[in-house]
């Protein structure tokens, strides 16, 4: 079966490249419906990564959100036309005690290998996972509620004593997930917000106190921490939180820096903090993440960081979507329709 699959070739330049999906390959076949654009896609988009990094991930289809429907299972596993969320991950050869988003050889699906800005997508069963019963332009950004729902797990498990208070340092989605996966799996601690938007923060009615980050009072402190700034925020974020955090307290970083970003060890010595490196995710966030968007609530909740639905239908509609997504606070949700 011919299948079009549109790759960014150099930045802001999009072709159409054909290949060939066997029918009889024993993967399940999707038709996307809605995808969304994450950051990584908008740097590679733009060209902001490192001219020797595009050089070795260029070409490839961006976009590792996505949500459609079963058009061929062999393995029976899912009706025809049931709705499904995709997950990128690939995982490599299984080492005891490592998740399989960490493995060496695990491989990404948009980051040096095609993503699902194609015609049709195969994926071996274990990689799509059901989301019947969820909007699909919510199911879109799936796999950017998972990554919140991997970092809790993971601080779970770090954390061995009492949570009491967790700081989030962020007010944009990343911030906004976490916070929403946070206040559902621990309903007892107290959860505070900060940020440097005002309007952005408002959006946080949910959790026990949201802060402007320049305005914090003398006396504010927090028994656990997660950074999900990104960029130069990294470096801002995390210097304050190394500041604010009570001893022993658990440090999650979340956000991706081009940069790399220092930070003051003898403090991180002095307190006896534990730093936790997190990054995507698997099949269980992905199975815990449509629970999760069940909940009519919830839906309600992640609506509000969906800041456009855009429809396309041509290779100038994408241009347009990641124009407009380069200005857009939350996140820019594509219709597809090509």
């Amino acid at each position: 079966m011919i299948n079009y699959v549109y790759r960014l070739i150099s930045p802001r330049v999009i072709t159409v490249k054909y290949t060939n999906i066997d029918i009889n390959c024993g993967r399940v076949i999707v038709r996307p419906k809605f995808m969304s654009i994450c950051h990584a896609d908008q740097r590679y988009f733009t060209g902001s990564r490192d001219a020797a990094v595009l050089r070795k991930k260029l070409p490839m289809a961006l976009i590792h959100e996505c949500m459609g429907e079963v058009v061929n299972d062999p393995s029976g596993t899912f009706r025809i036309g049931e709705n499904v969320v995709l997950v990128p991950n690939q995982p490599g050869t299984p080492v005891e005690g490592v998740y399989a988003n960490y493995l060496r050889d695990s491989r990404f699906l948009s980051s040096g290998n095609d993503g699902f800005m194609r015609e049709f997508i195969d994926l071996p069963s274990d990689r799509v996972v059901s989301c019947e019963g969820v909007k699909p332009e919510l199911a879109a950004v799936t796999e950017f509620i998972s990554v919140a729902f991997h970092a809790a797990s993971r601080f779970e498990r770090a954390v061995q004593t009492n949570i009491g208070s967790v700081g989030i340092w962020g007010d944009g989605g990343l911030g906004y997930l976490v916070a929403m996966v946070l206040r559902y799996r621990l309903p007892k601690a107290k959860i505070y917000v900060i940020g440097m938007d005002e309007q952005k923060l408002s959006r946080f009615s949910f959790v026990d106190g949201t802060y402007l980050s320049h305005d914090l009072p003398s006396d504010f402190h927090v028994d656990h921490a997660f950074e999900c700034c990104g960029g130069d925020g990294c470096y801002y974020a995390g210097r304050q939180i190394i500041d604010i955090i009570n001893p022993q307290g658990t440090f999650m970083l979340m956000g991706v820096s081009e940069k790399e970003v220092p930070l003051n060890t003898r403090m991180v010595l002095e307190r006896g903090l534990t730093l936790v490196g997190c990054s995507r995710s698997d099949r269980v966030d992905f199975e815990n993440t449509v629970e999760f968007l069940r909940d009519s609530k919830v839906q309600n909740r992640i609506s509000k960081i969906i800041s456009e639905v855009c429809e396309i239908n041509s290779i100038q509609d994408i241009y347009d979507a990641f124009a407009h997504d380069a200005t857009n606070p939350f996140k820019t949700v594509l219709k597809w329709n090509i």
